[in-house]
């Protein structure tokens, strides 16, 4: 694995640690595709450092665990945004 790949991986892992950030949102931060972002954390992370590798591993499962009520408050804002507009409309 090349060097720049490595410091990558920890790096990302580093930031997941600290912001508790999802794939996504980590992909948006580093300019990388949720894919590079996954691989870099799920396989080659524990080769590089398994403790490391753990800790981010169960921030993931917590962000997973919790994307549906993400996904819920997202699409109540959204339809609040719609009745909102369409009020505004009607004055």
């Amino acid at each position: 694995m090349q060097n720049y790949i490595r410091k990558r991986a920890v790096k990302i892992a580093q930031h997941i640690l600290y912001t508790s950030d999802t794939v996504r949102r980590t992909a948006e931060v580093f300019g990388i595709s949720k894919s590079t972002v996954h691989k870099d954390v799920a396989e080659r992370l524990p080769r590089i450092d398994e403790d490391l590798a753990e800790q981010v591993k169960k921030v993931l499962e917590k962000n997973k665990a919790e994307r549906h009520i993400r996904g819920g408050e997202a699409t109540r804002l959204k339809y609040a945004m719609t009745n909102h507009e369409s009020s505004k409309q009607q004055i």
